[in-house]
């Protein structure tokens, strides 16, 4: 039988067994009716330790154990000095946390178990970890949320994650999990605090979440009994009025509660609620009810664990009874616990008054503080242990409770309409894009998020934005044709709302109707009825919460880095409970943090160590590093500044030249793209493509000889010196070596920028029809130098032996047959296939044409040929003659956007859902098909048995990559999925500086990281 098959049955067979408690009328004492027990809570009533504690206690002090006094950490001393007495005076039972810092919540509790003579009980309100009342924290998504996660055991892994954390606070105690089923859209207190409107489903994530907790030493409290889930009324500020019968309530709202209690949870939170199929006295909130707490809790439903009243402070108890009264009035009803009683020693006198007139039995007293007392030795007060100060930020912010929390909000992210497919987005160069942020005037992680994967505009639309700005805003996305609408700065609240204005509905109803949208809404489900023609958005997703996390998995989701699970927890109409598309992830790189690949996040520090060491000898000005394992980015960082000035700090989304790694990022893929289709043979000879050079000694090389640099070209000519004189004409100029730069010399004297001038008519100030190729700042060619170059090249003499020696040369030859067999410019060509297609934005030649100076780091002071500070433009001299494009230099790009290109290589030649290679093609690519030579046909390769290898040690042979003469390197292990990028501008200002290369930062960062990720 089918899974699907099996579980209808199961929830059938469930469903009968909850039917047949259903009726008109409630008798309290009738066991008929609800069977269920606690199967033997875990408290030891008759320890010897409760036995010990409890014969110590005065008849005050045992009513005082049943009080849970209110703490706000951040308030003033005089508030500490109430704390610290009610503690030492009267030997109070607990305290329950609210808002404040986990720092100065730590010192207090030190100070307040050291204050008490009984060990206190500790709680709080932490449904959603402790982010939901202190600061520094983490935050884990809300309940509605986790209802919308197929993987439950993600919410078991959670509820241990908030254990964890709890219990390195001093905390006992955690009042959640919320099991009210809410099947009310406009309720204003539960709603995203619940798991769903499904009885089932909630009763079954409150169970993982409870044994989580449970299992790690923390008693979890289920709340808020009977159900709070189908009000329209907040208990805070009134007495919220449920009439439903009690065959409902007995069918949907106490059902999670009776699973709960059949597996033993630790306490049950009674809410204020009037509930008149359970208590028809005038105002009888059900918190001082003895029908429903006696009666339908413990009786009916055998529940023996502790039981809290909600705070006694709200106004759905506080307002129709006196302090005094109202404790009375709650252990009359049964409870155990008193939740911030608003006075305590009045409370104290009160209970003690009626435990004398006989309205209140000792026994009772005795019974739950005994109770209190085994709850206290389960969680660990037998004794007392001072909170850690110095170790609890790292606890506190654990990578395992990190890497839990972006697995729940990978699951939770709801796709509830998706025509034709439209998400995950593909063909990006088909995409004119705009993102519009509605509710807010300033960027947010979303946006920058979505960023990462491809160029768009970004608009916004603030709440107080009026119709004349609303006019503009459409006006200027007629431009676009795709609109991702983001719905940010939102809260749970229907009266206000969700916290979206007006404007946002108005504006979208008009925008839908023009343009193809993407809605995304960071809100509750039950925020769509804020807007009209649902049915016309191409795609919407539901985020579910405006925090920097949702919006980053959710722009990563719409790319396709990460797949939809996530399944409507609640009825948002149209959209029915369960709606929900799946999507294919792992279509782009992901973003995540080393613990989703295993790697410890502490390993990686010695990478910024060998950084800032590097930065700080004056190796390179700034860098920036990448490194991504199956297709996962677990470390980008960028260091350091632009130049030594220390300006303008390198940011992750600024352009570097990569200099020689356009070999395999410019000239390669067009190179693979013809071989594919058959436009070119590697074993053909290089006059069958450029048959200028038949006369010439090169018209038998071979392109599969030049592709791995054994075909006896020279390493690089100074073309740029052909252009310039000496102002003695008497003299001739030659060229220093390659390692020190372009530089010029007569004998041994180097030539100062004084003593050479260029030759007449070779260059101009200002662009003009005859001198359009630009080389700097500036400094315009003579248009028919390429040719020059070109005849130059061909006259040159070979090398005299066959072997490997790396040559700028050979691809000199390869961007001309490219440009030849394509009728197109290199940089058009590869753009329009490659780069475009793959969301890599600042990947390309001539990045002045596409972003601002700023963003460009800047490379050599050139002191004989440009006369400049080269910034924008190729450091390469020869690349810079062909006009900033060639196939040996001429590529700018960032760390994030050359990863792309490598990982469609290392994906052999899928990314983002294209086929841009056959997997054959990319491996013939890698293949090394000659000994003694390490290269491989498109790229350069490790030498496993040297210790001259370019990589490090420990990588796989069929690692690939490049290097860059101004500091870069990338490199890929297709065994080990690891890709690491290395950009930097260490030849600014000089290029005669090779720390990089003497010290060996960038082996030795790759070092870091091969070791790191073998697990």
């Amino acid at each position: 039988m089918s899974k699907p098959h099996i579980r209808l049955i199961l929830i059938l067979v469930i469903g009968l067994i909850s039917f047949r408690t259903i009726h008109a009328g409630f008798n309290p004492k009738s066991s008929k009716h609800i069977k269920a027990a606690s199967k033997g809570l875990f408290y030891n009533l008759n320890s010897p330790w409760v036995d010990s504690v409890f014969n110590s206690l005065t008849p005050d002090e045992k009513i005082a154990q049943l009080m849970m006094i209110g703490v706000t950490p951040n308030t003033d001393q005089k508030h500490m000095d109430e704390i610290s007495s009610l503690i030492k005076n009267n030997n109070i039972g607990g305290l329950i946390f609210f808002q404040g810092s986990p720092v100065k919540q730590a010192l207090q509790t030190n100070i307040y178990q050291s204050l008490a003579r009984t060990p206190l009980l500790i709680g709080i309100d932490a449904e959603w970890g402790l982010g939901m009342r202190l600061d520094s924290t983490l935050i884990f998504p809300r309940q509605m949320m986790l209802g919308a996660i197929q993987n439950d055991s993600l919410i078991y892994q959670m509820g241990c994650e908030i254990a964890g954390q709890l219990k390195s606070m001093g905390i006992h105690v955690n009042f959640a999990p919320v099991i009210d089923v809410n099947n009310n859209p406009l309720n204003p207190v539960i709603s995203n605090r619940s798991f769903g409107e499904n009885k089932y489903m909630v009763a079954t994530k409150g169970i993982l979440y409870m044994k989580g907790l449970q299992a790690n030493g923390i008693i979890a409290t289920a709340k808020h009994f009977p159900g709070h889930g189908d009000t329209d009324e907040d208990s805070h500020f009134t007495l919220p009025t449920i009439k439903y019968k009690y065959g409902r309530l007995d069918s949907i709202e106490l059902y999670p509660f009776r699973q709960l209690i059949q597996n033993n949870v630790g306490g049950i939170m009674i809410a204020h609620l009037h509930m008149l199929a359970f208590d028809t006295a005038n105002n009888m909130a059900s918190t001082i009810s003895r029908r429903i707490v006696n009666g339908l809790l413990k009786d009916s439903l055998k529940y023996t664990g502790l039981i809290f009243t909600d705070a006694l402070s709200m106004k759905g108890v506080s307002d129709f009874y006196k302090p005094g009264e109202l404790e009375v009035k709650a252990i009359e009803a049964g409870n155990d616990v008193m939740l911030k009683p608003p006075d305590v020693l009045q409370a104290i006198k009160s209970i003690k008054s009626a435990i004398e007139s006989g309205r209140i039995r000792q026994s009772q007293i005795d019974s739950s503080c005994r109770k209190v007392l085994s709850a206290k030795e389960w969680a660990g007060l037998r004794k007392v242990k001072q909170v850690d100060i110095a170790s609890l930020k790292n606890k506190l912010n654990a990578m395992a409770a990190k890497l839990t929390l972006r697995k729940i909000i990978e699951s939770g992210l709801t796709l509830i309409q998706n025509k034709n497919n439209i998400l995950p987005l593909k063909q990006l160069d088909t995409l004119r894009m705009a993102v519009v942020l509605i509710g807010t005037d300033k960027s947010n992680q979303f946006d920058k998020t979505l960023s990462l994967y491809k160029d768009f505009d970004c608009f916004y639309l603030s709440k107080k934005a009026d119709s004349v700005y609303i006019d503009s805003l459409l006006l200027n996305l007629r431009h676009y044709n795709l609109v991702i609408a983001g719905v940010i700065n939102t809260d749970s609240r229907p009266n206000t709302g969700y916290g979206i204005a007006p404007n946002a509905a108005m504006f979208l109803e008009r925008l839908v109707d023009a343009r193809a949208v993407i809605l995304d809404l960071f809100a509750t489900p039950y925020a769509l009825g804020k807007f009209k023609k649902l049915d016309k958005f191409k795609a919407i997703l539901i985020s579910y919460q405006d925090q920097s996390i949702m919006q980053d998995y959710s722009a990563q989701m719409i790319f396709g880095a990460i797949g939809a699970q996530g399944k409507l927890p609640v009825t948002a109409a149209p959209y029915p409970m369960g709606c929900g598309f799946n999507t294919q992830g792992g279509l782009r790189l992901k973003y995540s943090i080393p613990e989703e690949l295993g790697i410890d996040s502490h390993k990686l520090a010695e990478i910024d160590s060998i950084v800032a060491k590097a930065i700080r000898h004056g190796a390179t000005p700034g860098c920036q590093v990448f490194a991504a394992k199956n297709g996962v980015v677990f470390y980008q960082k960028s260091f350091g500044f632009h130049t030594y000035a220390q300006t303008n700090p390198v940011l992750n989304t600024d352009l570097y030249d990569i200099a020689s790694i356009t070999k395999i990022a410019g000239t390669l893929p067009a190179i693979m793209k013809l071989y594919e289709e058959n436009k070119i043979k590697l074993n053909g000879k290089l006059v069958n493509y450029l048959p200028d050079l038949r006369k010439t000694n090169k018209k038998d090389i071979l392109l599969i000889d030049i592709l791995t640099h054994q075909a006896k070209l020279q390493p690089f000519m100074a073309f740029y010196l052909k252009t310039l004189e000496p102002l003695n004409k008497k003299e001739k100029l030659t060229s220093g070596s390659y390692s020190n730069t372009y530089s010029v010399k007569i004998g041994e004297n180097l030539y100062a920028n004084k003593n050479i001038k260029y030759r007449d008519g070779l260059y101009t100030k200002i662009a003009d029809r005859a001198h359009s190729l630009p080389v700097a700042d500036s400094l315009y060619l003579s248009n028919p130098y390429a040719d020059t170059i070109f005849k130059l090249s061909y006259e040159s003499k070979l090398l005299p032996v066959k072997e490997y020696k790396y040559s700028d040369m050979g691809f000199y030859y390869m961007y001309w047959i490219a440009e030849k067999i394509t009728k197109m410019a290199l940089n058009e060509y590869v753009e329009r296939n490659f780069y475009s297609k793959l969301g890599a934005t600042t990947l390309g030649y001539l990045p002045l044409n596409r972003f601002d100076k700023e963003r460009i780091m800047p490379t050599e002071n050139d002191l004989i040929f440009r006369k400049q500070i080269v910034h924008g433009y190729v450091h390469d001299p020869g690349a810079a003659m062909m006009g900033g494009v060639c196939g040996h230099a001429g590529v700018f790009s960032s760390a994030n956007d050359l990863a792309k290109l490598m990982q469609m290589y290392l994906n052999k030649g899928s990314y983002g859902g294209e086929q841009y290679f056959k997997p054959a093609t990319f491996d013939y690519f890698n293949s090394c098909p000659f000994t003694r030579n390490r290269r491989g046909i498109g790229f350069d390769k490790p030498d496993v048995n040297s210790k001259n290898s370019p990589t490090c040690q420990g990588v796989s042979a069929k690692t690939f990559g490049h290097q860059g003469f101004t500091g870069c390197v990338t490199w890929a292990d297709p065994e080990t999925g690891l890709l690491y990028i290395f950009l930097s501008n260490r030849v600014y200002p000089d290029a005669n500086n090779n720390k990089l290369t003497e010290t060996g930062v960038r082996t030795r960062i790759q070092e870091v990281l091969v070791k790191a990720t073998k697990n």
